[in-house]
């Protein structure tokens, strides 16, 4: 993929941080490079809507962040368990995302990470072979923004 962003002079270098961590399975620094996105989406955005609110909302921002970069994404990536909110396949790796909003006034949230592990989510992967990551994602819709973000494999 990175063949591309750099063919790409119009390529950001976001996106190339992006391709580079996921390519290397780099889970800590996707959080920095998550974190920058959403803190680029101008506040304006959020003015006379309560979109900060609603996990699609993030689901849907990152669905567009990975396809933009030519991955194999799928959302609402259902299991013998449940749906997975976001998939994102790479060649090197299989990312498995989930995504939790705070409600009002719960500065702590649910583990999106203990869904994954729980609902066995990677289980419908492990057979392809790459490493399946998965990442539990926490945002807080006053700051729209992470607030949690847990990896594990």
């Amino acid at each position: 993929m990175l063949e591309l962003l750099t063919k790409n002079s119009k390529a950001s270098t976001i996106q190339r941080n992006l391709d580079r961590v996921m390519s290397t399975g780099d889970a800590e620094n996707l959080r920095e490079v998550f974190h920058s996105f959403f803190a680029s989406v101008p506040h304006d955005w959020y003015r006379k809507n309560q979109l900060s609110g609603f996990e699609g909302y993030y689901a849907s921002v990152a669905y567009a962040y990975f396809a933009s970069l030519g991955y194999q994404v799928i959302a609402e990536d259902t299991t013998n368990r449940g749906r997975i909110d976001l998939t994102i396949i790479t060649k090197n790796s299989i990312w498995i995302f989930e995504f939790k909003v705070l409600s009002s006034g719960d500065k702590k949230g649910k583990s999106p990470l203990a869904q994954i592990q729980e609902k066995r989510y990677a289980e419908k992967y492990r057979s392809d072979g790459r490493p399946v990551i998965g990442v539990g994602v926490v945002f807080d819709p006053e700051t729209r923004n992470i607030v949690s973000w847990e990896t594990g494999r």
